[in-house]
């Protein structure tokens, strides 16, 4: 719902635009200076007071309860509001988070309690009671900000009861209860309630004041009343007790079946992995590796005829440049993934510290690029491409092309609407310059860099120059079947854990669960591993030597489960609604599916291209 004009909206926009310093630099400078705001600590450092200092409230941002993803500033509603509305400098993970915080009219010192407080007069005309009553009726709840503490509460209270006569009470919330807790100079959390208070009535039924002489115009004050309690817990566990209590409503716990589950499904695909199918080559190395002649009248006899394509096993695949690109841009996302589960494990991400995990995200997706370009250009060159410039620029652009297409749609429908997740314009040219002054640089050193260590691909069999006519296939060693099988077995592994996953990013979880969280990772990629060399085996035993892109698209199918799942959790296990909340959701699941595949598939084609090695190397030639 937009909630505000379109004078007040470009007033709020332009001005948290200016929440970033402004790009003056060139050159290395300007670069450097990428870097330092990119890397902006996000650590919460100890605020100390003294009794009476002035503790700031800043008001953030409001929003529907089920959209999660779709907030406004919370001064497009009819508020008590500064004369001049300052915004706070916000770091740029805040600002990815949607937060655009603002000083507030609040005044409140540190250990003194404050009574029933008058806040502000405000007379609202008809317009703002029907704006604050279609708030109230799609939940509208607000978060407000104090020492990096995060508030939450509901602009006002609707009930509906009876069917004949059917009641319909819509109400404000005009005076709010701070209830902050602290131990010696510092806060330790803080929250807001409305309890023992009476929400004017918005649909004029008594409570509110109607102003004499001006139509439909009502009179409401706001009030407030702060209260301070000292609490034992020290400043450096205050995050615990945000983690014990919560305004949204908790679902997320240890989920020891789950992870069993994975766990039996992992040793059971590892038993067929190492136990079948190496008795199955065992028997096969017997046979092929036997040296009396007419030995091999028998090849061509049977689903084992592995060895008899071991002139066209390693024959180069066709769009080599978008294969390497699709196993570099792989690479950099098991690096950053495994890079971001692992500085969540030492703890490096503080509960009270908005956006933190996206601020380390887009740095070191920044600095892996050159991961992506090294593996890229090197495999590439492997392979004897030749044009290795245009590989460099393909791997560069694989990803990022879709993800700028992608939020240029979502930024669009943020910003027609008013959201404060609609980016502003330092913020888009701070992201831009990220990219071009060290992610695209990065890519190319690293491609130079792959391209003078390549070597040789080291293949065990030299490839004949006519290559050999493939038999009919069954239908179930069609691409199709094998893409079905090898993506749902990996995603059966964490289906469970993928929701926990999504509660999180989006819905109104903290993931703190950070060491399952790397468990089932691990158990993704070796269920992926494991599905791709099985995969892999029986490809070859029907003498089809495509294999290079059939690993890849295996596995990576798992991506496709994934997106289908994410339909299923937006029409069954939420309540999100709405064209900014449903542009935001399809959108980045649709990229979120995409890395998993780039993820997975690199992960199969690793596997297999070891095992084939392996199982060719094993064998006596002629």
């Amino acid at each position: 719902m937009l909630l505000k004009s379109d004078s007040n909206r470009a007033g709020v926009v332009m001005t948290t635009s200016l929440e970033l310093p402004t790009l003056r630099r060139a050159g290395g400078g300007l670069r450097l200076s990428v870097l330092a705001l990119l890397l902006l600590p996000q650590l919460g450092w100890a605020m100390s007071y003294k009794s009476g200092d002035h503790v700031t409230l800043y008001v953030n941002k409001v929003g529907p309860y089920h959209n999660p993803q779709e907030t406004y500033h919370y001064y497009t509603l009819p508020v008590c509001r500064p004369k001049e509305v300052r915004h706070k400098a916000l770091s740029l993970g805040e600002v990815l988070d949607g937060d655009r915080m603002a000083e507030s009219l609040y005044e409140i010192r540190f250990k003194e309690n404050t009574e029933r407080k008058t806040l502000c007069q405000l007379t609202l005309s008809e317009k703002e009671v029907e704006q604050l009553r279609e708030a109230v009726e799609e939940l509208y709840y607000f978060e407000f900000v104090l020492d990096d503490i995060p508030i939450w509460g509901f602009v006002g209270y609707m009930e509906e009861s009876g069917f004949l006569p059917h009641t319909h009470k819509v109400g404000l919330w005009t005076h709010l209860d701070f209830n902050i807790e602290y131990n010696g100079d510092s806060v330790i959390f803080a929250n807001v309630s409305v309890k023992d208070v009476k929400p004017v009535p918005l649909d004029g039924v008594g409570g509110a004041v109607p102003v004499s002489g001006a139509g439909g115009d009502l009179a409401v004050t706001h009030t407030y009343s702060v209260r301070w309690f000292e609490s034992p817990l020290p400043h450096g566990r205050r995050a615990e007790r945000l983690r014990d209590y919560s305004f949204f409503p908790k679902t997320l716990e240890i989920h020891w079946l789950s992870i069993i589950n994975s766990l039996v499904l992992v040793v059971l695909l590892l038993g067929f992995v190492i136990i079948i199918l190496m008795r199955v080559l065992k028997n096969d190395f017997a046979r092929y590796n036997v040296e009396e002649e007419g030995a091999c009248d028998d090849l061509d006899q049977g689903d084992n005829g592995w060895k008899i394509i071991h002139t066209d096993v390693f024959r180069f695949p066709p769009y080599k440049s978008l294969l390497c690109a699709v196993l570099g841009v792989g690479a950099q996302f098991l690096t950053l993934a495994t890079g971001i589960i692992i500085m969540a494990l030492l703890g490096m991400f503080n509960v009270h510290r908005h956006g933190a995990i996206n601020s380390a995200a887009i740095v070191l997706y920044a600095l892996t690029s050159c991961v992506s370009g090294y593996c890229s250009c090197r495999f590439y060159t492997q392979i004897h491409g030749q044009r290795w410039v245009w590989n460099i620029i393909l791997t560069s652009t694989l990803f990022s092309a879709p993800l700028f297409l992608t939020w240029s749609v979502v930024n669009s429908v943020h910003w027609w609407s008013g959201s404060t997740q609609a980016l502003p314009a330092t913020t888009v040219l701070l992201l831009l310059g990220a990219w071009v002054l060290v992610g695209f640089p990065l890519t190319v050193i690293g491609g130079i860099v792959g391209k003078n260590r390549a070597g040789n691909f080291q293949a065990p069999c030299r490839t004949r120059n006519i290559p050999r006519q493939i038999p009919p296939q069954p239908w179930y060693k069609h691409t199709a079947v094998h893409m079905a099988i090898g993506g749902f077995l990996p995603f059966s592994a964490i289906s469970v854990e993928l929701y926990y996953i999504f509660a999180t990013v989006w819905g109104r979880e903290h993931y703190t669960l950070y060491g399952i969280l790397l468990c089932v990772f691990a158990i993704l990629l070796s269920v992926g591993a494991c599905i791709s060399v099985a995969l892999t085996y029986f490809l070859l035993s029907g003498e089809d030597y495509r294999w290079w892109w059939r690993s890849v698209l295996s596995t990576g199918s798992t991506g496709i489960f994934i997106f289908v799942y994410s339909l299923f959790y937006y029409r069954n296990r939420s309540s999100m609604s709405g064209v900014v909340q449903s542009a935001e959701f399809f959108g980045y699941s649709l990229l979120t599916a995409f890395v998993f595949s780039l993820m997975l598939g690199t992960v199969s084609f690793c596997a297999s291209l070891a095992f084939i090695r392996y199982i060719y190397r094993s064998l006596k030639m002629d």
